[in-house]
């Protein structure tokens, strides 16, 4: 079932690019937290994607919020991905699928391909008490997500 506005997210346990373990509550104690699933490092689109994040990180910034990718990559690919692109924001291994399907964004099909198993690219704003304020999913995943209504979502939070 699908995480609601005014929900306590579920927490979880994932390896950074470093292989530690990081807990979305940890994130969550310095305040409003955007955490971005996105399907594969290295897919254009999810290059566009985290290049604009990088780009808006400022305005993520001086609103309070931190921002958390994810996806179901490697750790190895995503410190690859991170360092290509130079991420100032935190990339989290979902390897084994866990988080994706707890927050309910696994994608059983990825339409126009036959990839099973990633994670639907989304975006979910949570605030400093763990509460979910904003959430963005699509099916489609050439689609990235709006971007000046996610900063306008981190606002209302400061």
């Amino acid at each position: 079932m699908p995480l609601r506005l005014g929900q306590r997210v579920p927490d979880f346990v994932l390896p950074d690019l470093d292989g530690r373990l990081r807990t979305v509550s940890e994130f969550f104690r310095a305040g409003t937290t955007t955490i971005v699933f996105f399907p594969f490092a290295f897919s254009g689109i999810c290059d566009k994607e985290v290049c604009s994040l990088r780009d808006a990180f400022s305005r993520f910034s001086n609103f309070g919020s931190q921002i958390v990718g994810i996806s179901v990559d490697s750790v190895f690919t995503l410190k690859a991905f991170s360092q290509t692109y130079n991420l100032p924001f935190p990339l989290l291994s979902d390897f084994n699928k866990k988080v994706s399907r707890l927050y309910c964004v696994l994608q059983d099909r990825w339409i126009g391909h036959d990839y099973r198993g990633v994670a639907k690219r989304s975006v979910f704003v949570v605030d400093g008490k763990g509460i979910l304020r904003y959430r963005w999913v699509t099916e489609t995943p050439d689609k990235e997500p709006p971007y000046e209504e996610v900063i306008r979502a981190v606002a209302k939070l400061q």
